[in-house]
This record gives C-alpha cells, sequence and structure tokens, in this order.
C-alpha cells in the first residue's frame, strides 16, 4: 500500500477507539480489497437485517466517489466524445468507479431463490452465480451466525474467492469459515452496527485513497 494510504488508515482507526485493537486485521482487509480489485477483482457484499443496509452503504461508497474526486482522465474523456460527441455531460458526470456488488437488492433473484431453495440460500446461489477465484465477499453479521450469510461466505471460499467478516465480538461461526475477521468488542446488535460503520468507512477510504488518492 501506499504511504499515504497507510497513513490514512492509522489515522482513521484512531478516530474509533474501539477499533484500535483491530489494527492489523483492517490493514489486512484493505490489503485484500486492493488486491482484489487490482486484479480485475470483483467484491461482494452481503447481510441480513439492518446488516443488509450496510451491505448497500459499503457497495455505494466503492461504485463512485467516497471521499475523494475520482475524474476520469482525460484520454478517457477524449475517447467517449469521439464516439458521442453530443454527450459531453454523461461523459463529464462519470466518476471512476470500484466493482462492488450488494447481494441484498436483487429482489428478483432473492425471491425465488428463497421460494425455490430456502432462504438461508438467498446469498450462497447468488455467489455460486457471480464469485470467481480471486473475487473477495465482505459478511455482515453482528452474531457471525446468521444462516444465509454462513452459506455465503463457505460458498465463496469453496469457489476460490476470499472471504472478509464483519461481525461482533466472538465472531460466531463465521470466525471459522472466513479468511480475515473484524469482530468489533460488542455484543449487543445495535453496538455493534454503530461500531460496523466507522469500520466499513476505514476500509473504503483506504481503497480509495490507493486507486485514487495523489
Amino acid at each position: 500500500m501506499k504511504a499515504s494510504t497507510l497513513a490514512l488508515l492509522d489515522a482513521m482507526t484512531a478516530e474509533t477507539p474501539a477499533l484500535e485493537g483491530l489494527k492489523k486485521e483492517i490493514g489486512e482487509a484493505a490489503e485484500l480489497l486492493i488486491g482484489c480489485f487490482s486484479s480485475g477483482g470483483r467484491l461482494y457484499v452481503c447481510g441480513c437485517g439492518g446488516s443488509a443496509a450496510d451491505s448497500e452503504h459499503l457497495a455505494g461508497e466503492l461504485v463512485k466517489a467516497f471521499r475523494l474526486p475520482r475524474p476520469l482522465s482525460e484520454e478517457e474523456k477524449a475517447r467517449f466524445l469521439r464516439l458521442y460527441p453530443e454527450d459531453e455531460a454523461l461523459i463529464v458526470h462519470t466518476q471512476g468507479g470500484l466493482p462492488a456488488h450488494s447481494l441484498v437488492s436483487a429482489c428478483g433473484a432473492l425471491s425465488a431463490i428463497g421460494n425455490d431453495l430456502g432462504g438461508e440460500y438467498v446469498f450462497s446461489q447468488q455467489v455460486a452465480a457471480y464469485a470467481r477465484s480471486g473475487d473477495v465477499l465482505l459478511c455482515f453479521s453482528t452474531s457471525g451466525n446468521s444462516r444465509p450469510v454462513v452459506n455465503a461466505a463457505k460458498m465463496a471460499r469453496f469457489l476460490g474467492a476470499r472471504a472478509v467478516a464483519l461481525t461482533g465480538k466472538g465472531g460466531g461461526k463465521l470466525a471459522e469459515v472466513c479468511d480475515i475477521l473484524l469482530a468489533v468488542p460488542e455484543t449487543e446488535t445495535y453496538r455493534v452496527q454503530q461500531l460496523h460503520m466507522p469500520l466499513y468507512h476505514v476500509l473504503c477510504a483506504a481503497v480509495e485513497e490507493e486507486f485514487f488518492g495523489k
């Protein structure tokens, strides 16, 4: 990672003292995500309930600008305008993005899988369809025991993808089936969720700095 990325990781982690004990794991997760995107891989994100909202939130921070401007290069703009000279506004309003996909937003797939196969397979079936070696699955579960999320992590690793889990204290079953565990030191659901947001904001900021920082 760049020196500026490492400095940002240190600074943002220090803003939330409860995350200081996870500094090593946060760095490993950031490095994994950077390596994934650098090699053309994709990030998939899943969670249930409030963690589904976190999944959407995290993906949204990566597909467009989060903290930094992400202008396209002048060469990219010129190439677009050669094809569509009348649509300058389109390319001007397009930002650099990273391929992060929330698995909680595909209503058709979710309802079909839940109806035909069962609710515990709503994420694992999507992982089976989309994920490839080199991709990363990021799992949210406050307890670490959400069955659909645990199943998704198992499927990801079976396919050669890597799994990162954001959980509460202990990590639950996800601790046994993920590559990197980010278990915040809380057990009450709302307190775990309160720490998950600054945690994934640190990850998003670090990844963005690596690709779009000066």
